[in-house]
């Protein structure tokens, strides 16, 4: 069974800087598609980047230019780089990874992460 594993969450001040990493643990054949997402108290989760497996990334416009989103193929992993954060980044951030964990795998399956709280003071 695979899971994603978020770690780098926290508490910062408005202005500050936070790294989030996913790592899956499990066996993995491929993946597609991998991004990150968060949802707020009281709000829906919204996607916040996204990144394909050929490294083209794509952001939620109100973050474009704070965070930068990468990945490492040969691990598996993928990263959010906050800076400039605001205190409306606040909520719980969530990995997110289209794989496939056998190559006799017909499609990608969508998998999420269990979140990490980023909070973010003024």
């Amino acid at each position: 069974q695979v899971q994603l594993v978020e770690s780098g969450g926290g508490l910062v001040q408005a202005g500050g800087s936070l790294r989030l990493s996913c790592v899956p643990s499990g066996s993995i054949f491929s993946i597609d598609v991998m991004g990150w997402y968060r949802q707020a108290p009281g709000k829906q989760r919204e996607y916040v980047a996204v990144i394909s497996s050929g490294g083209s990334p794509k952001y939620l416009d109100s973050v474009k230019g704070r965070f930068t989103i990468s990945r490492d193929n040969a691990k598996n992993t993928v990263s959010l780089q906050m800076n400039s954060l605001k205190p409306e980044d606040t909520a719980v951030y969530y990995c997110n990874a289209m794989l496939k964990v056998s190559p006799l795998s017909t499609r990608f399956l969508e998998h999420w992460g269990q979140g990490t709280q980023v909070t973010v003071s003024s």
